[in-house]
């Protein structure tokens, strides 16, 4: 069973490195589960890169050259890991107890994470043909983003499913509430940027917890992305001590569960645990409610997600950071000016 461990050290709470540090403990993931969830989010940021980069040779079946990079480069990488691993996450979840849910993507610039579940999922093909699940698809589904003629560099709507457009960010968490209220079955995650947390209706939306009738609406889990960075500052809720982010949390309502750190196999481990925990918290509020008909207000619970600015990214690159920086935030390497980029 999942298990609460102690507050870590002011130094390590800022820490977006090393092995998972989480308020919830445990390994819920087999051996086999946990190989097969980290193989998943890989392909996953393979299919993110290829839609930031690739027009041609899709698999990488013959050495990469020029001629296969698309001639001007247009997306958002510095978010793309931390929604995929999330979504995954999810979707586990989703499968084991059969959940109604929908995730809404706050950063809706890192649409390559949520494209990249449509394609592997199969949903992509089954909308889009012409984009199947083979090579000659996989080409055309690389060289459609951000390229003329194709879909743009957000969620839009062409996205199958897509409800909400994050080309203008802060709306993601009030969005997320609308879709809950009146819908008792429904949990919707929603990931929420900590560049886009600084924007006024996103930090007002915090509030929409007190108006969610545990009897008769559905649950929100938001997870609070902290990657450090907007496009090229420093994002101030990664910036403040893990007392006084779980102190502002607290006093907006919640319970914050905190999932920090770099190295995969633990952070899949403690993610897997702590959104566990999450849905198996939010039914045990419901069923109380709703077989007392008390419409109390409990402190629901959401996450804090801290982990590298375009993570799995090069550390670094000619001398400069790359991961856990705001490079990381767009397209990461200038590989069409730069032959050692290419290499």
């Amino acid at each position: 069973m999942a298990t609460k461990t102690k507050v870590m050290s002011a130094h390590e709470a800022i820490s977006a490195y090393g092995p998972a540090r989480s308020t919830i403990t445990g390994t819920p993931l087999s051996p086999e589960e946990l190989d097969k969830t980290d193989a998943y989010w890989r392909a996953s940021l393979y299919l993110c890169m290829g839609m930031l980069y690739l027009k041609d040779n899709p698999l990488l079946r013959e050495p990469l050259k020029l001629e296969h990079i698309k001639a001007r480069l247009l997306g958002h990488w510095g978010s793309d890991a931390g929604q995929a691993f999330t979504y995954i996450h999810f979707n586990r979840l989703i499968n084991k107890y059969d959940l109604n849910a929908i995730f809404i993507s706050g950063p809706g610039h890192g649409a390559p994470a949520v494209l990249s579940q449509a394609y592997l999922e199969g949903t992509y093909s089954e909308i889009y043909p012409d984009k199947s699940e083979n090579l000659a698809g996989m080409q055309r589904f690389f060289k459609q983003f951000s390229f003329p003629g194709g879909i743009g560099s957000h969620s839009t709507p062409e996205t199958p499913g897509s409800i909400h457009e994050g080309g203008e960010l802060g709306y993601s968490l009030s969005h997320a509430y609308g879709t809950v209220y009146d819908h008792p079955d429904l949990i919707t995650l929603v990931m929420v940027g900590d560049g886009e947390s600084e924007t006024g209706p996103l930090a007002t939306s915090w509030h929409s917890n007190k108006f969610l009738n545990p009897i008769t609406d559905g649950a929100v889990i938001p997870v609070l992305h902290l990657n450090g960075y907007k496009i090229n500052n420093p994002t101030l809720l990664a910036r403040i001590s893990h007392e006084e982010l779980e102190a502002l949390f607290v006093g907006y309502g919640y319970t914050p569960l905190f999932v920090e750190g770099s190295e995969p196999c633990s952070m899949h481990q403690a993610m897997a645990a702590t959104l566990e925990h999450c849905v198996l918290e939010i039914r045990e509020i419901q069923e109380e409610a709703r077989r007392t008909g008390k419409a109390v207000r409990p402190r629901w619970p959401m996450i804090v997600l801290r982990s590298p600015k375009g993570w799995t990214a090069p550390r670094e690159v000619d001398g400069h950071y790359l991961e856990g920086f705001w490079r990381a935030h767009q397209v990461p390497l200038d590989i069409a000016s730069n032959p050692k980029h290419l290499k």
